[in-house]
């Protein structure tokens, strides 16, 4: 028998998630979706405080970025994106990082690669 489908309200969960980044002296709080449990598919709802950032760091796959709320610059060598909301841009194979230029929250979609 198939596994339930769970349904969740991306924008009121945002709302959630910008609290606790507030609160967090990291300014950032996450909620993973896992399409199934050993998968290579996830996807990351991501919340940063103002001008917090995730530092530098190797793409684990192929990856995609969709801006829900507020305001971010994706960074990668010499490359940048400046991104607000419903921006989309494929994270590039390469190390990279994240700096929200305002309170902001993101859907990161991962495809981890075997």
């Amino acid at each position: 028998m198939p596994a339930p489908v769970n349904s969740t309200d991306l924008r009121s969960l945002a709302g959630e998630l910008l609290a606790r980044a507030s609160a967090e002296p990291s300014g950032r709080a996450t909620h993973v979706f896992r399409a199934s449990p050993r998968g290579l598919l996830s996807q990351v709802l991501l919340a940063l405080a103002a001008e917090r950032q995730l530092s530098e760091h190797e793409n684990p796959g192929e990856a995609f970025l969709h801006v829900l709320i507020g305001r971010v610059r994706l960074s990668a060598g010499e490359d940048e994106w400046e991104l607000g909301p419903d921006g989309h841009v494929v994270i590039p194979q390469r190390r990279h990082r994240l700096v929200a230029l305002e309170d902001s929250v993101a859907l990161l979609t991962i495809a981890k690669v075997p």
